[in-house]
């Protein structure tokens, strides 16, 4: 089995926003009864920037991308140093792997680091991914790591994604609100909009909506994702051994697992060169739930300048993103083919995924 554990900023610094040692000690502890158990494990650690924040305090103003640079330059090394000698308490090897949003945009740079961590997992090495922020910018970064798991879980086929945070999972309304009580299970297409709360918390970038949404899209790609609060005690083996009695949040997997290459396309909707319009006929046909390519006589208009291959955003004729694929045209050609028949599609289904 396996499993992909993210753990939150939340989770891992203390109120004065230097690193819980004895947090971190308590879940390599987990960590490491699960691979003892034979699970391979890929973390996805948080905690950089507070460990950065912790160690200097600055005379000079700085802004919040100079801040990120600074802090987690300094806290990444202190971040991965904690982890090598938990680890090595128990015999097992750590790997660091940092990337940047950027670095998942083709196809080729994609495998190139599938094939990293995929030969670590091979070889007993666990990999600690993080977000690169010392040359990251801000259009450039993911929303906060539970997009970089998400993407991670996907791109390694893991069975399973623990997203850890400091909440117990999503509330039927406010967490602050002694009446509301954790949804256990989400079944596939079940709206949860009228919960979710938009505010962010603590030093995570992001916030429930966004573990939310990536919840919902791993669970889509046919891959378990749970919600759970990495500050109570025995959590990760609690939600193997017990899940009935630990409180947590399921989004249930979709029996019909898409392929690796319909995985990356999911993922890589804000990577995309250009805008393909459709007509109505084309978006009853793609969003029918039938194996369905996209022909340039369902085509409208073409926006932005792309090549062939460049993933393109497919939206309605109210403007409506539905669907992301790579694109068999170069955007000029595209242009000349637009409601033409017998011509061979624009976007092929094998390269096409529902939003």
């Amino acid at each position: 089995m396996r499993i992909v554990i993210k753990i939150g900023s939340n989770v891992l610094a203390r109120p004065n926003g230097g690193l819980d040692i004895t947090r971190m000690s308590h879940l390599v502890d987990q960590i490491a009864t699960l691979r003892e158990r034979g699970m391979e494990v890929i973390m996805v650690s948080s905690g950089a920037v507070a460990a950065g924040r912790a160690l200097l305090s600055t005379s000079k103003q700085l802004d919040s991308v100079e801040q990120r640079q600074l802090f987690s330059a300094l806290g990444q090394a202190k971040l991965i140093n904690h982890y090598y000698d938990l680890f090595r308490e128990y015999g097992l090897h750590v790997g660091q792997v940092l990337t940047m949003k950027e670095n998942f945009s083709t196809r080729r740079e994609y495998l190139n680091q599938r094939a990293c961590m995929q030969v670590m997992l091979e070889n007993g090495v666990i990999p600690i991914v993080n977000e690169n922020d010392t040359v990251s910018v801000t259009e450039l970064m993911f929303t906060d790591n539970d997009e970089l798991s998400g993407l991670i879980a996907s791109m390694l086929d893991a069975d399973e994604l623990i997203i850890l945070s400091n909440i117990d999972g999503i509330y039927n309304g406010s967490p602050n609100n002694p009446e509301a009580k954790v949804i256990p299970m989400v079944e596939p297409d079940r709206d949860l909009s009228e919960y979710i709360q938009t505010e962010k918390s603590g030093l995570g970038r992001g916030g429930m909506m966004t573990k939310c949404n990536i919840a919902r899209k791993v669970a889509d790609e046919g891959i378990r994702v749970v919600i759970a609060n990495g500050k109570r005690d025995n959590i990760l083996l609690r939600l193997f051994d017990t899940p009935q009695d630990t409180l947590h949040t399921e989004f249930v997997p979709r029996p019909d697992a898409i392929s690796t290459v319909k995985k990356w396309i999911a993922h890589s909707e804000s990577f995309a060169k250009g805008v393909v319009r459709i007509n109505e006929r084309a978006t009853k046909a793609i969003c029918s739930g039938k194996a369905t390519s996209l022909l340039p006589v369902g085509v409208t208009a073409i926006e932005g300048d792309f090549e062939e291959g460049d993933i393109v955003n497919i939206v309605t004729p109210e403007g409506k993103r539905i669907a992301v694929g790579k694109s068999s045209f170069s955007s000029d050609t595209a242009r000349t083919l637009i409601g033409q028949h017998d011509q061979k599609p624009l976007v092929h289904y094998d390269y096409l995924a529902m939003v």
